[in-house]
């Protein structure tokens, strides 16, 4: 058996500001260091053996300052592959401003539906495509070995991992939000399957930023 530990990044500005980030590459702010403090603090009784992010410092942030409170040294390993969606140009804007301008329904759609374009970025089915194959080629394989594995990244690259391991219809995964500072915790198998899942240090504010 083995941990698999999917964590989204604490909070940056632009977070707290409602506004998209997609590949923009803000720094977590105090209280994205204080949310990945608490969830160290809910994680400490995990050795993890790897540790992924995405090339993004947000995620980079979190998973140091996990590893400071758990007394731990592991090397983070960085992937565009699991970099956060591409906003296009919708990027930096207030969503919840674009929500007053395109209607509730529509709204939604645009934030997470499965296969809804976005000019000049991508859709979750564009993340997943890009994101799974890396996932099964890289960190399945280690899991499968009984290794345990964290990956701190951000909220639409880690629906699509949730997708993936819990087989979610694509007309269903818009119901998924994660919160900032929430760990996804997975016991896998040998054979790369689910047996278990909990989650550490719920936040209130899921799906509100």
């Amino acid at each position: 058996m083995a941990y698999l530990v999917l964590v989204r990044h604490g909070l940056s500005d632009y977070n707290k500001q409602g506004l998209w980030t997609g590949w923009d590459n803000p720094p977590l702010n105090p209280e994205g260091f204080s949310e990945a403090k608490k969830t160290g603090e809910q994680l400490a009784d995990i050795k993890f053996d790897l540790a992924y992010s995405s090339d993004q410092i947000r995620s980079v942030q979190t998973l140091e300052e996990i590893f400071k409170v758990t007394n731990q040294t592991v090397h983070i390993i960085q992937s565009e592959h699991i970099r956060e969606r591409n906003y296009g140009i919708y990027t930096r804007k207030n969503k919840w401003e674009v929500q007053k301008e395109l209607g509730d329904e529509e709204f939604k759609k645009l934030r997470r539906a499965f296969d809804y374009p976005i000019a000049q970025g991508e859709s979750l089915k564009q993340v997943y495509e890009r994101e799974i194959p890396y996932f099964q080629q890289e960190i399945e394989p280690k899991l499968r070995e009984g290794k345990n594995v964290i990956i701190a990244s951000s909220g639409n690259a880690l629906r699509a991992i949730v997708k993936y391991l819990e087989q979610i219809p694509d007309e269903q995964i818009s119901e998924l939000e994660i919160g900032t500072g929430e760990a996804y915790v997975y016991t896998i198998n040998e054979r790369g399957e689910v047996v278990n899942k909990e989650i550490r240090e719920s936040n209130p504010n899921r799906g509100k930023i």
